[in-house]
């Protein structure tokens, strides 16, 4: 039978590489380890790794229970975290990860009323998860996740939570700021600045000029709002914000903000959540407090 024990032994060894790094990782000597996994490949039958040189290398039945391990080591750990914490008095620790960069002025809006309501549960939030946080919801690194572009899969529900307007940002004195709208053959000779996200996940692509088959002259990408914002105030490139991110700007920047295409592209922000703990009490009042119409940018 497979346990907890072999599957933080076959993790550690794949990560370090020998039987006495992984031993020490994991407190346990080198011949506790060595005997509880010739004991477990005596019941499965199979070799779990086999040896070259001084590393050890995991065969393909190794590889299946490190998927395993991987998989399930992390949703035991985050349980056991919650079961200390409630043993403790805590309510918890929520886990926020960030696909929308721009949305931390709003996040800030609906941690300070939660945090209010709930005096014991913590909040974290993930920077490192700004781009590709799906990965993280479902490996249990993060508890929700905000994004303009949710990916459905299996076991995650999302929740829409703001509406926005997705719109051309453009210096001031660009022959572009004084049109009621853009068409996307117009950008066929600007130099477009986005985030660094996956083309067919930036809505200026896929919404704008995919379906018109056009194409900016160069796309470059810069990972901070402040740096593209800066690029276009000094008519380095255009860029498509929320129009109320360009708003906050304008002040400051020698910016303009101008609707792309005759409709305009409507936009909303999510919050995905892991559909086994929508019902937590502390998780569905977060989601209940974004949702407010005065948590607003």
């Amino acid at each position: 039978m497979i346990e907890r024990t072999h599957l933080a032994i076959v993790q550690q060894v794949d990560q370090l590489g020998t039987l006495t790094q992984a031993a020490d990782a994991l407190f346990l000597t080198q011949s506790a380890l060595s005997h509880a996994m010739k004991k477990l490949e005596t019941q499965l039958g199979v070799k779990v790794w086999k040896k070259e040189g001084r590393t050890l290398r995991l065969t393909q039945a190794g590889q299946s229970i490190l998927s395993l391990a991987n998989r399930v080591l992390p949703q035991i750990e985050h349980t056991e975290q919650l079961m200390s914490q409630f043993s403790q008095g805590q309510r918890g620790t929520l886990r926020i990860g960030m696909e929308c960069h721009p949305c931390y002025q709003w996040l800030l809006k609906v941690v300070s009323p939660y945090l209010n309501q709930w005096p014991n549960v913590d909040v974290d939030v993930k920077q490192e998860f700004q781009f590709g946080g799906m990965g993280a919801l479902i490996n249990y690194d993060i508890d929700a996740l905000v994004t303009p572009d949710p990916l459905y899969k299996r076991g995650l529900v999302y929740t829409p939570v703001f509406d926005y307007e997705l719109v051309l940002v453009v210096n001031k004195s660009h022959a572009l700021a004084g049109e009621k709208y853009i068409k996307p053959q117009q950008l066929s000779d600007e130099v477009l600045i986005t985030y660094p996200v996956e083309i067919d996940r930036l809505d200026i692509f896929s919404q704008f000029l995919m379906p018109a088959q056009c194409s900016p002259r160069k796309h470059k990408t810069i990972e901070t709002t402040d740096i593209i914002l800066q690029m276009v105030a000094s008519n380095r490139g255009v860029a498509a914000m929320p129009r109320w991110l360009a708003e906050q700007y304008e002040d400051t920047l020698p910016i303009a903000s101008v609707k792309l295409g005759k409709q305009g592209i409507d936009k909303q922000i999510f919050i995905g959540i892991r559909e086994a703990e929508i019902s937590i009490d502390y998780v569905e009042s977060f989601l209940e407090i974004a949702k407010r119409p005065h948590i607003d940018i």
